[in-house]
């Protein structure tokens, strides 16, 4: 009986032991982090509180009409909020969403603080030219995207910065482009303009030496923009009123692949010769228009859009000069439907030239 006393009271004076060389350890540390100038707990939780921190200084100084998650610390999200201002932009943001609001102007210095902006979202909104200051993008100088889509503006805002790569001012109610509009926009890549009311461009296009898409659809042009830049390798130009084009222009820009010009009033007569035999261009839309025959393509077109002209003959010298095993047109897709074609007027000769054809419509 007194081994087993004294055993536990052994067991005691361990477990004492133990505990107070633990609480005296756990005392001196906290010493040392105070004289560090770090409480106890901070050596662990430093990192999660400076974290959360951050997160409550990006919170308070988002505006109470948007949000800015902290799973996107770069973005402020103000997208259909019935907003008619555009509320000031934290300098920390690069990409702000304010479309599908009733926003009218843009008050001068709302992006004065935010110079890294990239993106700048504003389409689906009632945007009028006179209420947008020439200075309101001056000190971007990082912005690469203007979405001004679907607004009311009457011009191009005066201003744009120059790094800019994608305008986008389609669906307003612009009528002309000053030749100063654009004017250093070397870095611009796309531009959309389509379904305006443009007449005439001028030499608008010219500052634009990297433009590769130029949407130009539903205007009302009369004639192919002057001055198309030469790296352009997208043109769309449906829904106008162009009736002629320049010889040459396919030959001077070697990049376009892709030009489409149906619901114009071309005709024959308004076309050169060999105006489309280059063999750079890809697929060529020429589709309701007033062409009474097929004009001359290279063999390297894939696609081709005639249907709801005035054509009644089937020409394969317009798209293969020779007809042999060795030369052969690489169209895939024709169409020539609601025209005064019938299969009955397509020679033999036709399908060994167009041999690579995947769907032909008559």
């Amino acid at each position: 009986m007194c081994g087993w006393i004294v055993l536990l009271l052994w067991a005691a004076l361990v477990d004492l032991s133990v505990t107070q060389q633990t609480n005296a350890l756990t005392w001196l540390n906290y010493l040392r982090n105070r004289a560090n100038g770090r409480g106890y707990g901070q050596r662990h939780g430093n990192l999660y509180a400076s974290s959360n921190a951050e997160n409550e200084l990006e919170e308070l100084d988002c505006p109470l009409e948007c949000d800015c998650p902290s799973a996107y610390p770069y973005a402020m999200y103000c997208h259909s909020r019935n907003l008619q201002h555009v509320p000031f932009v934290p300098s920390r943001v690069k990409y702000v969403y304010l479309q599908n609001n009733r926003i009218t102007g843009i008050t001068d210095g709302v992006f004065d603080n935010a110079t890294d902006l990239v993106w700048i979202v504003l389409h689906m909104n009632q945007l009028r030219s006179d209420k947008i200051s020439e200075k309101i993008f001056a000190k971007l100088t990082k912005l690469e995207r203007l979405f001004l889509h679907h607004n009311h503006l009457e011009r191009l805002p005066e201003g744009l910065p120059h790094s800019l790569r994608d305008l986008r001012a389609n669906h307003n109610a612009i009528s002309s482009v000053s030749d100063m509009a654009l004017r250093g926009l070397a870095h611009l890549t796309e531009l959309r303009l389509q379904g305006n009311a443009i007449e005439d461009l001028g030499a608008a296009l010219e500052p634009l030496r990297s433009l590769a898409v130029l949407d130009l659809r539903g205007n009302r042009l009369t004639k192919l923009p002057e001055n198309l830049p030469p790296r352009l390798g997208q043109l769309y130009l449906e829904h106008n009123l162009i009736s002629t084009l320049p010889a040459g222009f396919l030959r001077e820009r070697p990049e376009l692949r892709f030009v489409r010009l149906a619901h114009n009033r071309l005709t024959d007569g308004g076309i050169p010769p060999d105006t489309f035999n280059v063999s750079t261009l890809l697929e060529l839309d020429l589709s309701h228009n007033t062409l009474e025959k097929i004009p001359a393509v290279s063999t390297s077109l894939q696609n081709l859009y005639l249907q709801a002209n005035r054509i009644k003959e089937f020409s394969v010298s317009s798209f293969c000069r020779v007809v042999d095993m060795a030369n052969y047109s690489n169209l895939r897709v024709l169409r020539l439907e609601a025209n005064g074609i019938s299969p009955h007027d397509v020679s033999p000769d036709a399908l060994l030239c167009l041999r690579k054809a995947t769907s032909i419509y008559l």
